[in-house]
């Protein structure tokens, strides 16, 4: 099912051609870049922000969905995945963020990814991570490439996309998916729903004593209403290992 707005024959043709170019390099070898025009590149990131601003942030979403974690520009193991789980719309996807920096392949992979969400947006989903933030991937890769390729305009323009997707799902009101994984409802997570906007005790690895909202970060000591908070696993930190260290003792 695609978006109103895409029901134009010519858009259609546009969006088709984007991914048969992007997935037309699944055989050769890694690293194989993809010269989408600068001009489609900027149409996908600017269809895709209209199409994440038709949903909440907080998606209610129904099994089955194939669960993705982070993808970090990791173009060719993109492809691969969806040869393995099917490419959409076979199979239905929620990615949990992280779909730039690190790797050399950003552009190929967020631009591969919007054009499912444009095309099939009721079952291919986009939630936000951290380095969907532009004062990450400003510095880990993501503003270099977009400056090398193509130009920094574009990644002002991914900075606007970015800004509207979801930052959480619901599956059957038993999981809730986040960038930082998928929980039960009832192991510590606060959900509701406060003017439209997603409020959760839910947090990016940098940041131990605060959780994400749209717009912005909170303070845990500035609201009441939590009590007890899963601790936190990261990469950047490792509380859970400080925390076993105390509890042992000098």
């Amino acid at each position: 099912m695609c978006t109103p707005g895409l029901r134009d024959d010519n858009t259609l043709k546009r969006l088709d051609a984007c991914i048969r170019q992007l997935v037309a390099v699944k055989d050769d070898r890694p690293g194989t870049e993809v010269h989408l025009a600068e001009e489609d590149v900027l149409w996908l990131a600017r269809t895709s922000r209209g199409v994440f601003l038709e949903q909440p942030m907080l998606l209610e979403l129904h099994a089955p969905l194939n669960i993705c974690g982070d993808t970090h520009g990791q173009y060719h193991d993109l492809l691969r995945l969806f040869e393995v789980g099917g490419f959409p719309p076979a199979a239905n996807y929620v990615f949990l963020g992280d779909y730039v920096d690190r790797a050399k392949q950003s552009i190929e992979t967020i631009a591969l990814l919007l054009c499912y969400k444009i095309k099939y947006p009721e079952t291919f989903f986009l939630l936000r991570g951290n380095h969907e933030c532009s004062a990450l991937n400003r510095i880990y890769g993501f503003y270099d490439e977009c400056k090398r390729r193509y130009s920094i305009k574009l990644w002002r323009v991914f900075g606007d996309c970015f800004n509207c997707m979801p930052v959480g799902d619901s599956e059957h009101l038993k999981f809730v998916c986040l960038h930082l994984g998928a929980v039960r409802r009832t192991e510590g997570v606060n959900l509701r729903r406060r003017r439209g906007v997603f409020v959760g005790d839910s947090r990016w690895g940098e940041r131990r004593d605060s959780f994400v909202y749209a717009g912005g970060s909170h303070s845990r000591r500035q609201d009441p209403g939590h009590a007890r908070w899963p601790q936190p696993r990261t990469r950047v930190a490792r509380p859970d290992r400080q925390n076993r260290a105390a509890d042992r003792g000098p």
